[in-house]
């Protein structure tokens, strides 16, 4: 049995980012060579660029960064569901087969056959505002889902942001579930402790329990 499943996106000059982010680039500073003994280079990107967790201060203005945040929502055992194709808004029917009493504090929601890793897709999937509500009620303490946003990519009110802010939801985007069949893991997704930023990539991973 399979005992290792990476869920994170290689990050490359060409992923696809939120329209108006910042693009991943990489600028070589030094190579090795005769005047170097060593490669060095400066990244420039989007903290919300291929696997990420957002911070509350992404949705909130006086919200936590996500060097603030404690670890434990991003470490631990964690249930993966599957809605394949399930529209606009990932709804309670489409996840309710997979919810009981033993439900972990960790759910992640693979919404697609294939992730979008190499283009940017505006008919994004997102969570529907009352999903987090009922996710929350039932002790979940963080929620992934395989697209860019748990809100659609038009959205201006940004509900199921304001869900995660209210409820203390914490949340990872951009996951890549294609290969993970539904059940529960152990989940590693921890951020960088970055003092002042709204997000931060993750090198997220599924380990069999």
């Amino acid at each position: 049995m399979k005992a290792l499943w990476d869920i994170s996106p290689a990050v490359h000059t060409g992923s696809p980012v939120f329209p108006g982010d910042t693009p991943f680039q990489q600028h070589w500073d030094t190579t090795i060579g005769p005047a170097s003994m060593v490669n060095l280079s400066t990244l420039t990107f989007s903290p919300h660029i291929g696997a990420h967790a957002d911070a509350p201060l992404h949705y909130d203005p006086h919200g936590a960064a996500i060097g603030a945040l404690a670890l434990e929502p991003f470490l631990g055992p964690c249930r993966v569901v599957h809605a394949i194709d399930p529209g606009p808004l990932v709804e309670w029917p489409h996840i309710a087969h997979a919810i009981d009493a033993r439900l972990p504090a960790r759910v992640l929601v693979r919404t697609r056959r294939h992730a979008a890793v190499a283009h940017w897709d505006a008919q994004l999937t997102g969570y529907a505002p009352l999903t987090l509500e009922r996710l929350a009620d039932h002790g979940v303490l963080l929620v992934g889902i395989d697209s860019a946003s748990v809100d659609p990519a038009d959205s201006r009110q940004l509900p199921s942001h304001q869900v995660l802010r209210r409820r203390q939801l914490r949340v990872l985007e951009n996951l890549v579930l294609d290969a993970v069949p539904e059940g529960d893991y152990e989940l590693i997704a921890l951020p960088l402790r970055l003092s002042t930023a709204d997000a931060s990539p993750v090198r997220a991973i599924l380990r069999a329990l």
